[in-house]
């Protein structure tokens, strides 16, 4: 009896911190974000799609896949899944952490409605830790710049009610392609 109650502690014990690695990970991964400069949309925004790790790689043919949590005013309230196929000159492998923004309750039904697609040119704002990087948010343009803990940018703004940001996590890819993103989403 006494090894029995012993192994469900230890059960109990690793499932517990399992579960506190995952709610770390998306902890760590928004106070990326908030360093980075956008914490006021974190307060802001009706909601937002926050995914830890994205993993890209291509050769001509390229692909990006990452899953990630979706939060409606500050609760988690499902799982996404984001999967992305892009053709053109493209080499190497990188990973990257991305947030996307929901101005309005709109947007948030339209992205958790089923199966939501970027277009081909909608483009996520880049914020680095390099001296400085601007990117296209398809209307909307951000630049970034100083380091990780200390990132100013201007002119970021929603595109059709939603904002996209990534941060460049590691890797070497070489890229002038075309492609697109597709999202998933499952309710909690």
């Amino acid at each position: 009896m006494k090894i029995v109650i012993q192994s469900a502690l230890i059960v109990l014990m690793l499932v517990f911190s399992v579960t506190s690695a995952v709610a770390d990970k998306y902890i760590e991964t928004r106070q990326l974000f908030e360093n980075a400069g956008i914490s006021k949309l974190f307060e802001t925004a009706y909601g937002y799609a926050l995914f830890p790790t994205i993993g890209k790689g291509g050769f001509v043919v390229g692909g990006s896949y990452g899953k990630g949590r979706v939060y409606e005013q500050g609760s988690y309230v499902g799982d996404a899944s984001m999967v992305q196929a892009s053709i053109g000159f493209q080499l190497g492998g990188t990973g990257f952490s991305q947030v996307v923004f929901f101005e309005d309750q709109r947007a948030f039904a339209e992205f958790v409605s089923g199966n939501f697609e970027f277009e081909a040119e909608a483009q996520a704002t880049v914020l680095t830790a390099a001296a400085g990087a601007s990117a296209s948010t398809g209307g909307s343009s951000a630049v970034a710049s100083g380091t990780m803990n200390d990132v100013a940018i201007s002119g970021a703004g929603y595109n059709k009610g939603m904002a996209t940001f990534t941060i460049t996590k590691g890797g070497l890819m070489y890229e002038a392609s075309v492609g697109g993103q597709k999202f998933s989403f499952t309710r909690r």
